[in-house]
């Protein structure tokens, strides 16, 4: 305990703060916007159906909130939280994410059991892979070679080649696999076997599980501290949140949260975690070196992806 506090003294402070932190209603199929400094809900704005995920552009400037009901990407200003555009015929977007390499962007169709690649420029479609069912969460290596994607009631991840459009392998992880991430040295991915109680380690290359780490019921999503070295687990079924050191995968530390905590986001000097509680509708902001609740906020029905624009580095 003592020496992950410690990390957190040498991660990099920012003055400013971001203005909005962008919440998304999945079950209100609206946004709240909220100021993160009074932590008071300033605006709700309505979207498509069930907003689940949202990652930012790679230039930062925009945000894009994936309408996995409604079929359709909205873009907001990453500052303001204000609408800019919406493309529609996108599929169930239900997560997203740009490729390193900023080539591809690639949707995980969840009730459509198929993945779909675009290019990244435009937004065209280049190929819709059909996989088992419910293909969930999305993962890149550091090449841009691979897209990992979970199948949450198949029980497997599964790699796609991004140069040739294929499935190249899939492994069984455990039952219900949601979250997945892959570790800052390119080498392992870390699944959430959300039907369990632990996260599974995977050695990508040689296609095997080298470790599973138990943290809580229902591990289910990642979030980075910022230092290169730890990262978040939600642990839904529990109802805490485990800290990982990616480099011994063990459990450093852990605390409880509100009811069903789901995506988070951290602040750029790695002392605030702000997490979505989707059973409990509200947004929870925790201390990060005391692990101690420090507010809610309540928002709409099953909140999900939370964004502001001061996070911590990805990785």
């Amino acid at each position: 305990m003592l020496a992950f506090t410690a990390l957190l003294a040498t991660l990099p402070v920012t003055a400013a703060l971001a203005e909005v932190v962008v919440v998304l209603n999945s079950g209100d199929a609206s946004i709240s916007l909220i100021d993160r400094a009074t932590r008071k809900e300033i605006k709700r704005l309505p979207t498509g159906k069930e907003p689940h995920h949202l990652m930012q552009t790679p230039d930062d400037k925009r945000l894009i909130v994936a309408g996995a009901g409604s079929n359709d990407l909205l873009f907001l200003d990453s500052v303001t939280g204000e609408v800019q555009r919406r493309v529609k015929n996108i599929p169930d977007p239900y997560q997203i994410g740009y490729s390193p390499d900023g080539k591809w962007f690639v949707a995980a169709a969840l009730r459509l059991n198929r993945v779909d690649l675009y290019k990244a420029d435009d937004l065209s479609v280049v190929k819709r892979i059909p996989l088992p069912k419910l293909p969930s969460h999305v993962a890149f290596d550091r090449e841009s070679q691979f897209v990992f994607t979970t199948l949450q009631e198949s029980h497997d991840i599964a790699a796609i080649d991004l140069a040739t459009q294929s499935i190249v392998w899939r492994l069984p992880v455990g039952q219900n696999p949601a979250g997945i991430w892959m570790t800052p040295d390119d080498k392992h991915l870390l699944i959430g076997v959300m039907g369990e109680d632990f996260v599974a380690v995977v050695d990508w290359r040689k296609r095997t599980i080298v470790k599973k780490i138990v943290t809580g019921k229902g591990a289910h999503n990642f979030q980075a501290l910022g230092d290169g070295k730890h990262v978040f687990v939600t642990n839904r079924v529990a109802n805490t949140i485990s800290v990982l050191d990616q480099q011994t995968f063990t459990v450093v530390r852990s605390f409880a949260t509100p009811s069903g905590p789901d995506c988070m986001e951290v602040s750029s000097d790695g002392k605030e975690l702000w997490l979505t509680a989707r059973w409990a509708q509200k947004v929870a902001i925790f201390d990060i070196p005391t692990g101690k609740l420090i507010d809610t906020i309540p928002v709409g029905r099953s909140p999900h992806g939370i964004y502001f624009r001061n996070h911590a580095p990805r990785r």
